[in-house]
């Protein structure tokens, strides 16, 4: 498979066959998504390879905590955990102020049911990065700092589209997050690091082939931020 189909044709799957995944191939797919550009070149990046069944079901347990709480945001008719929101939501001073009353939140289980696809999967690839490591270069601007996930995200797409050049599927997940304590104490996650995301990798029950997203001219725009949109040159 190329790469220009693979970039147009790798989804977020989350429905998978009982089809094991074999070490040799997760190792391949590892070992291509290892080229990923990151800041720095200093590769922060470590992986949770999670087999176990038992461990596997604690984290689909942990995730369904977390999707409650996204959920309820949702009930709410608000965007779960606004990114706009979460540095003032989250102070460093002071307790954190959430929009939902998260305790409540985990108290109502999933219209969907219980994640049972996560415990299922033949394998968990759980992401972490070395906070030590990398930099943060739009800290103190008065709002949540994204730039770090740049030495992170790159190499977490390139195992999906690894995956995907081998008839394999799966999907990042950050919802994991909201019970990062309990992970980091069950996976052993070292000090400085944090979970950046989780992606259940196995095969597909379906292939998808054709993906929806909005246009090139919706998200680009010339010379400004509210300059006229990108098209295509006309001949």
């Amino acid at each position: 498979m190329d790469a220009i189909t693979a970039m147009r044709t790798t989804p977020a799957t989350r429905e998978f066959t009982n089809e094991p995944v074999s070490d040799e191939v997760l190792y391949d797919i590892l070992d291509d998504a290892r080229f990923a550009p990151n800041g720095g070149n200093r590769q922060g990046w470590h992986v949770i390879i999670v087999r176990d069944p038992a461990v596997k079901l604690r984290i689909a347990e942990l995730y369904d905590l977390g999707m409650r709480e996204y959920v309820a945001h949702l009930t709410a008719g608000l965007v779960p955990f606004v990114a706009s929101e979460a540095f003032e939501r989250s102070p460093t001073d002071g307790p954190p102020h959430p929009a939902v009353d998260l305790e409540a939140a985990r108290e109502v289980p999933l219209p969907g049911g219980f994640p049972h696809y996560l415990a299922d999967v033949p394998v968990l690839l759980v992401l972490t990065l070395d906070l030590r490591g990398i930099s943060a270069v739009d800290s103190g601007l008065g709002r949540l700092s994204i730039s770090a996930g740049a030495s992170i995200y790159p190499f977490a797409h390139n195992i999906l589209l690894a995956a995907r050049t081998r008839g394999l599927g799966g999907h990042f997940t950050s919802v994991l997050a909201r019970q990062e304590p309990e992970l980091r104490q069950m996976l052993h996650m070292p000090d400085g690091h944090v979970l950046a995301t989780m992606l259940p990798i196995g095969h597909p029950t379906k292939e998808i082939s054709k993906l929806t997203r909005l246009p090139v001219e919706s998200f680009a725009s010339i010379g400004t931020a509210d300059g006229q949109p990108f098209r295509r040159p006309t001949e």
